[in-house]
């Protein structure tokens, strides 16, 4: 698995969105920092309140020019199920991230373990990239649970904003 460093490009992906067509890390003017919130899929109720609570605070982040990306290797059908059901409406969904994207990214996969989940997902990870495209802080797990909670994300990047504070682990 590759360990992207804070500091390091982040790599040039493009995914499909829900509602706001193709997506295109490339083209995304950054004013502060965008985040990529990557999720399991809509077999995980985790993943469910944890994004429920994003769509609720997501204008406390755009107060802040952050753009917020959430994303799956979930299909197109199931993205949209998600979209739909989750009540995530203010958030921008993209869908399928290829597995071998996610493990560039430092992801861990899982395969599934019910007939619930598909056969290969990622598990949850939080990239925050700062206007340069470049890593600024990420936060990986290897389980649905024991994610940072969102109001603690916006503290940091308050404090980040506010003291030019750079990052960190690129040693």
């Amino acid at each position: 698995m590759a360990t992207l460093k804070p500091g390091e490009k982040f790599p040039q992906i493009s995914l499909p969105t829900v509602e706001q067509g193709h997506w295109f890390l490339d083209q995304v003017a950054i004013e502060n920092f965008l985040i990529i919130v990557a999720y399991r899929g809509k077999h995980c109720p985790i993943c469910r309140r944890y994004l429920q609570g994003l769509n609720q605070m997501i204008n406390e982040f755009t107060e802040r020019n952050i753009e917020v990306l959430i994303v799956s290797s979930n299909d197109e059908e199931l993205a949209r199920q998600t979209f739909d059901e989750w009540q995530i409406d203010n958030l921008n969904v993209a869908y399928g991230l290829s597995i071998e994207t996610a493990r560039s990214l430092g992801l861990f996969i899982s395969s599934g373990i019910s007939d619930s989940e598909p056969d290969y997902f990622s598990e949850p990870g939080i990239f925050i990239i700062d206007k340069d495209h470049r890593l600024y802080a990420s936060s990986i797990q290897t389980m649905p649970f024991a994610r940072p909670s969102f109001k603690e994300i916006l503290t940091a990047i308050d404090y980040a904003i506010n003291t030019n504070y750079p990052a960190r682990g690129e040693a």
